[in-house]
């Protein structure tokens, strides 16, 4: 038999299509922010904030003493929450590291804690089928050249070469890598921190890895932070639960379950993914409500999931009252929020809609009058207390438009037209 001819090589964008596959799938993950800020409890960036020296500072690096194995109960928690990746925080801004690195002692295996705590959590992700994500970054208080790299090119060397040296680390050492998920880039741009060579790194050490845009090149995906707005390439929304990356148990103000589940809607709509953030506790429990809100909203993804997971073809659409759409193929997802409890209509669709129902529920009437879709049958009390959805078949190409105008009716008594 003659021998195969070799594949032709994929183009730079059906590479990173391929690696993308799986993560435009995903939809929802867990971002895990970890470190010596937690035995503080005053957000992540307290060291820069308050102002605290480094040698003070320093200490938290001995009395650090995390309880046993965390990470799974951080893996099993995501896999009950419908998420299907996880992403940590290897090395935030602080510089201390949660591996065992051999370009510092600053580090979870050398210092308090004892062990390699990265090393636990990719054995926690893959235990529970997850997908492995690593937070690092490239900002470091810690380092001496962590400033002075901007103004002394000696210092530059020196810091840039520790930087790759870790991320080369991090990515030879645990195995196969999912997502590498760059942070700050401070005080240098992309030719000061070679980023172009750290990304070719990068795929040299894990080929099917998917890279983030945080070191100053466009990346794989892109990481809207703290705000939910669509791109036109892959991206990913990074939300916390309650105004902080880090542990902070000073009155928070947690995201409801409902809340989650907008954001869900929202990033599905818009073709992204939604990265939200626990910030556990120094022993590494993550602090109610937040397992009981994930668990919620994980039940309720176990119902109504394919409205999210799969439903994002593009739709134009506005804000309503109730709710919003998702769609997938000839199926509109409309995610009611606010249950009228009685018949209502959905305005300014402009298809035809040919049969509604309550996903996994009974039938509804459908009557439709130009832009003007009435649903009728509604029960009183909300068929799901978080959000019901409601599933619309339709024919010709979906489309929401309202604007701010008044609708046109007929002439009053008076001979007018009223608008």
């Amino acid at each position: 038999m003659p021998a195969k001819k070799p594949a032709k090589p994929l183009s730079e964008e059906q590479d990173r299509e391929r690696r993308l596959a799986w993560f435009r799938e995903a939809r929802y993950g867990m971002f895990i922010h970890w470190g010596l800020y937690s035995q503080l409890g005053r957000h992540e960036w307290v060291m820069n904030r308050e102002r605290i020296p480094l040698a003070e500072y320093e200490k938290l690096a001995d009395t650090w003493k995390p309880g046993p194995w965390p990470a799974r109960k951080w893996a099993k928690l995501a896999k009950q929450a419908g998420q299907r990746y996880m992403v940590m925080t290897t090395k935030h801004h602080e510089g201390f590291c949660l591996f065992d690195s051999e370009l510092t002692d600053y580090n979870a295996a050398r210092r308090g804690p004892g062990r390699d705590l990265v090393a636990e959590y990719v054995e926690a992700c893959r235990a529970e089928g997850l997908r492995v994500g690593f937070y690092y970054s490239l900002m470091d208080w810690h380092h001496p050249d962590g400033a002075l790299c901007a103004k002394n090119d000696k210092s530059r060397r020196r810091f840039v070469d520790y930087i790759h040296g870790q991320i080369r680390e991090l990515l030879t050492n645990y195995g196969k890598i999912d997502i590498m998920w760059y942070d700050v880039s401070w005080p240098l741009d992309a030719a000061g921190w070679e980023s172009e060579k750290m990304n070719k790194m990068v795929l040299e050490l894990q080929p099917d890895i998917i890279i983030n845009n945080r070191n100053q090149l466009p990346g794989d995906f892109g990481t809207p932070e703290e705000h939910i707005v669509a791109e036109q390439r892959m991206w990913e929304a990074c939300m916390t639960f309650n105004g902080s990356w880090g542990y902070g148990p000073i009155e928070p103000e947690y995201r409801s379950a409902r809340q989650v589940l907008g954001m869900l809607r929202q990033v599905a709509a818009g073709g992204g993914n939604l990265l939200l953030n626990c910030g556990p506790a120094p022993d590494g429990t993550i602090p109610p409500p937040q397992p009981k809100i994930l668990k919620q909203v994980g039940e309720w993804l176990g119902k109504y999931g394919e409205s999210i997971y799969t439903a994002t073809d593009p739709m134009e659409q506005e804000w309503t009252f109730l709710g919003a759409f998702t769609r997938k193929g000839n199926t509109l997802y409309y995610h009611v929020n606010r249950w009228p409890g009685t018949d209502f209509s959905i305005g300014g669709l402009h298809c035809t809609i040919e049969s509604a129902r309550i996903m996994g529920g009974k039938k509804l009437k459908v009557k439709q009058e130009k832009d003007r879709v009435l649903l009728q049958g509604v029960p009183a009390e909300a068929p799901d207390p978080l959000v019901t959805v409601i599933e619309l078949k339709f024919s010709g190409e979906p489309k929401q438009t309202l604007g701010a105008g008044c609708v046109i009716l007929p002439k009053d008594p008076w001979g007018k037209t009223t608008a």
